[in-house]
């Protein structure tokens, strides 16, 4: 497989994670909301730890997929 075919395949599969990440983050940040008042601290503290984790997740898995992207430009 060329190189160029790789780094397209690998972006592809950088933007399903990115998706997903993005998707999931966006439902535990509204499940937080929701449930501010009504579920334990403890709940609450672990899905705002798993809402930071998957923002962190995104924003690395968007820099590797532009980092790729910039080395095809130079191709």
């Amino acid at each position: 497989m060329a190189y160029i075919d790789k780094c397209k395949e690998e972006i592809g599969w950088l933007k399903v994670i990115f998706a997903i990440s993005t998707a999931t983050d966006i439902s535990l940040i509204a499940w937080v909301i929701q449930n501010y008042g009504k579920t334990s601290i403890i709940l609450l503290m672990i899905g705002t730890l798993g809402v930071l984790l998957l923002i962190t997740l995104a924003i690395w898995v968007n820099r590797v997929a532009y980092r790729k992207i910039n080395k095809l430009e130079e191709l």
